[in-house]
């Protein structure tokens, strides 16, 4: 079945809530700051000019994905994307991505930037073979769990 990649909408916020959840247990833990921004995402996102983006399946959502302003105009910080359980490796995840780059571009962004972990080896591949490119990690990140730190020049 052919998987569309739909804009926020509302009655999708448990979802996001959820699949980025179970990813985060699966892999990491839950940090307050994630918890913070799931539980809240029209408050952490939306309103403040972000922007949120759902893989659909069969009427189901399979997918997610965040971009949220980062303090660079023209920089969004890629982040929350998760993909349900049963439908990884299915290329969702490289749907999505391509989704936000296409998105950046035709937003004129300047780039993607994104935390992530080297534990994500699959991730990093990906990132690396869609032209993210390392940068210095900086002492504060955002997120504790992150270990590496791409841009994606658009």
């Amino acid at each position: 079945m052919e998987i569309k990649i739909i804009d926020f909408h509302a009655k999708y916020t448990q979802n996001f809530y959820d699949l980025n959840i179970e990813w985060l247990k699966a892999f990491f833990y839950v940090e307050a700051y994630d918890e913070d921004v799931l539980s809240q995402p029209k408050k952490h996102i939306i309103s403040k000019g972000g922007f949120i983006f759902f893989a659909i399946k069969n009427d189901n959502v399979v997918g997610t994905v965040a971009l949220m302003p980062t303090e660079e105009t023209g920089l969004l910080e890629l982040t929350k994307m998760a993909i349900c359980p049963e439908q990884r490796g299915k290329k969702i995840g490289q749907r999505l991505l391509q989704h936000c780059i296409d998105f950046g571009k035709a937003q004129n962004l300047n780039g993607l930037l994104l935390y992530s972990s080297k534990k994500l080896e699959n991730a990093i591949y990906l990132y690396r073979k869609y032209g993210f490119e390392e940068l210095q990690l900086e002492r504060n990140s955002p997120y504790v769990r992150s270990d590496i730190k791409m841009l994606l020049k658009l």
